[in-house]
């Protein structure tokens, strides 16, 4: 069948001639099988990661991780933020220019849970850093922290191996609550967002850094950490 480009049709009608659902459910077909493969991607991080919370709770006798949330970018953002940067709404544009199709937050106890674990992720042989923003040390101007991560990572298929990018999300329990409810107030519909709120949330970041800070301390006066910083 040979290959037309949909945004070409020009009615409704059009669309649903034979010859065009075809190249309809083609392209839907691809899609999805593209989507499945960062599916894996994210069932071979997460399967990482519960296999370091184990060891760390055989060796330190707790569990590091609190929590481990993964998603799968929508249609329309992915859509959107290849409009945004001017870039072809392809398939082969999407896997080559956008680190975050597939996104994977692992929320941790302390402030060293999130290093130690991003240092013993890294270290494995079959996993490649693409980038590397720590807004724990740098946090953003809203007050924002959490380490992240762009990774790439081989999943392997019945005939081929493809390499697949992820984005990691590292952070404390105080660092998801903030981020969290601030994404609520921030972006409600019908509501402005003033200075005064703003400086507020900001506010609050500082208060979940003190209290990073101060579980730490605590962490550290118990013996739940090793030399190493685990």
């Amino acid at each position: 069948m040979e290959v037309k480009d949909i945004t070409g049709l020009e009615s409704i009608q059009e669309l649903f001639q034979e010859d065009s659902l075809e190249l309809v459910d083609l392209a839907v077909h691809n899609y999805m099988r593209l989507m499945t493969y960062y599916r894996c991607a994210i069932k071979e991080i997460e399967t990482k990661f519960n296999v370091l919370n184990e060891e760390f709770s055989l060796q330190y006798d707790r569990n590091p991780i609190n929590a481990i949330k993964s998603r799968l970018k929508r249609p329309k953002s992915i859509q959107k933020k290849l409009t945004m940067r001017h870039l072809p709404p392809t398939l082969e544009s999407i896997e080559e220019n956008l680190n975050d199709v597939a996104g994977i937050r692992v929320v941790c106890s302390f402030v060293e849970d999130v290093y130690a674990l991003a240092e013993s992720l890294l270290s494995q042989d079959d996993i490649r850093l693409l980038e590397k923003k720590d807004y724990i040390a740098s946090p953003k101007k809203n007050g924002y922290r959490s380490l992240h991560l762009i990774v790439e990572i081989p999943i392997f298929l019945a005939y081929e191996k493809r390499n697949m990018k992820v984005e990691i999300q590292l952070r404390t329990i105080a660092m998801d609550c903030w981020a969290d409810l601030e994404h609520q107030l921030r972006y409600k519909k019908d509501s402005d967002f003033t200075e005064e709120m703003d400086e507020k949330l900001s506010y609050c970041a500082q208060l979940c850094a003190c209290l990073d800070g101060q579980m730490s301390d605590l962490g550290a006066k118990v013996g739940i950490f090793n030399k190493e910083g685990q």
